[in-house]
């Protein structure tokens, strides 16, 4: 029997501060509330808090399993909203430097994991380093996460830059976030794309934006997700959106880049040319 095919999302930004890893928490989440099995890796290294704002505690992170100590099966651990966590290591500063080899054993490390899973959301660092390139490279989708705020509307183009000049990525889509309203967001989204066709020569893609809500701080602070906390919210609502418009996304061909997550599932449920 072909195993499932799992949908990969790495969720990334060009600096900190932008809501990166809320947007990957509560997209996790929201896919989890519709009934899809969710992993989410906090790949966001040597600062992983995923696990404090989804209020779980695990005895074991990414760095038993670097050291050999665990493989990576043994650190996942189930959160109260059902959503599988990966952890990472928060404070530890081998994990904030992983080299290439390091981080692409951590994405071969996938394929040998049996469960059946739907959707895989990596939360990312921010920034450019090798580890947060290689497992962009890895997924099959790219959400860059971005502000209405000069710095973070910079960081956010270079980092697009480098994933489709330097590293010929596509499926790079932009999530406007804490922005007043959805018009605001798409506002936002057509600023950024027209500067990456006219320099680039490549769109950027667009599902829908985050609007600001207090909630979802007021969330984090008890160690929820915003859909728990406050189902009825500006963001819930853009959150489930974001989820919904995830399972609505075009298949794309599996194997059309190098290094992959799961690859030994992408490879048996490759499409037969028609």
């Amino acid at each position: 029997m072909a195993q499932l095919k799992t949908e990969v999302i790495g969720i990334a930004s060009g600096k900190g501060g932008v809501g990166k890893t809320t947007t990957a928490i509560n997209l996790a989440v929201a896919l989890q509330m519709m009934d899809k099995r969710v992993v989410l890796f906090d790949a966001d290294l040597g600062l992983a808090n995923a696990q404090i704002a989804l209020g779980v505690r695990s005895e074991y992170n990414l760095s038993h399993f670097l050291a050999g100590e665990k493989t990576l099966a043994e650190v996942m651990v189930k959160t109260r909203q059902g959503v599988t966590l990966i952890p990472g290591g928060s404070g530890i500063q081998e994990l904030a430097g992983l080299s290439h080899l390091q981080s692409a054993s951590i994405v071969n490390a996938f394929s040998t994991l049996t469960q059946e899973i739907d959707f895989l959301i990596v939360d990312l660092a921010a920034g450019i380093s090798p580890s947060v390139m290689t497992f962009l490279g890895a997924c099959q989708r790219r959400f860059i996460v971005v502000k209405d705020d000069p710095s973070s509307i910079a960081d956010a183009y270079g980092t697009i830059k480098v994933m489709s000049q330097e590293m010929k990525l596509d499926e790079i889509y932009l999530i406007p976030n804490m922005v007043e309203s959805q018009a605001a967001g798409w506002k936002l989204y057509n600023r950024l794309n027209d500067v990456c066709v006219r320099f680039l020569g490549q769109p950027v893609q667009y599902l829908t934006s985050i609007e600001s809500d207090e909630m979802v701080l007021t969330a984090l602070k008890k160690y929820q997700s915003v859909l728990e906390l406050a189902p009825g919210t500006g963001a819930s609502r853009d959150y489930r959106r974001l989820a919904d418009f995830c399972q609505q996304l075009r298949p794309i061909d599996p194997l059309s880049g190098g290094m992959q997550f799961f690859m030994e599932r992408l490879i048996q449920n490759k499409p037969e040319a028609k």
